[in-house]
């Protein structure tokens, strides 16, 4: 079956399907994505597929809908961040159940400029997999929102450390990733990062220094000193 930019959400979980493989399934399996509603695809092969169906909102609300691991990503892939609304973003977050899938959702939403909203907002939720979009959102927001001042991205330091605390593996990795990009971002970002990343490592909370720790490693790395100018 080809796709184009015409194909409805049906053809494409029909092609998804015809192309599905349970050795990936397996491998994904041993990365901590969750499979129960997956059919067994890599996100090169989504990829390649965005490229054909190109971008349709619409459709991308009727995909995510089927609750398939591959059509939710495409969905991500393929939705227009300049027509998705707030409620939908929230929608959305509330489904997520795989850290791989609120990675790729949090860059949809860096596009559609909502981190403002729902960052705070999603950082107190208590849910971990929607938390976890909060730091995803703002480890995206360091690298992709090159416009943005220095001090919009050093604003989320205190949010960072205020849940460096949660010792719950996918939010921990993700503060700790949101961390690590801000301190990655540039000289003028390195230096506060750097400054909390060594005062978490000093915590007494097992999650707060495991984060500070490995920041600090990877923030004193000679290569990313050298990249910031300030070897």
């Amino acid at each position: 079956m080809s796709l184009s930019p015409s194909s409805t959400a049906g053809e494409i979980i029909a092609h998804l399907r015809s192309l599905g493989s349970e050795d990936n399934l397996a491998g994904m399996a041993r990365f901590g994505i969750v499979t129960d509603a997956a059919i067994g695809l890599s996100n090169v092969e989504l990829h390649k597929i965005t490229r054909l169906v190109k971008t349709d909102h619409r459709r991308a609300l009727a995909l995510w809908q089927t609750g398939i691991r591959e059509a939710r990503i495409l969905a991500a892939f393929t939705a227009d961040p300049k027509v998705l609304t707030l409620d939908e973003a929230r929608l959305w977050a509330e489904d997520c159940n795989s850290w791989e899938v609120v990675d790729t959702v949090a860059d949809l939403f860096i596009a559609a400029r909502f981190e403002r909203e729902l960052i705070p907002e999603f950082a107190a939720d208590e849910r971990e997999f929607v938390r976890r979009i909060a730091f995803a959102m703002i480890a995206t927001a360091a690298v992709h929102l090159k416009k943005e001042p220095d001090a919009a991205l050093l604003g989320w330091l205190p949010l960072i450390e205020q849940h460096s605390g949660d010792e719950r593996n996918f939010v921990k990795k993700a503060v700790n990733w949101a961390l690590r990009q801000i301190g990655k971002r540039n000289a003028a970002c390195h230096g506060p990062a750097l400054a909390l990343a060594k005062r978490l490592a000093e915590s007494s909370n097992r999650a707060a220094r495991w984060t500070g720790k490995d920041a600090v490693r990877e923030l004193s790395n000679d290569k990313i000193l050298a990249r910031l100018g300030l070897a």
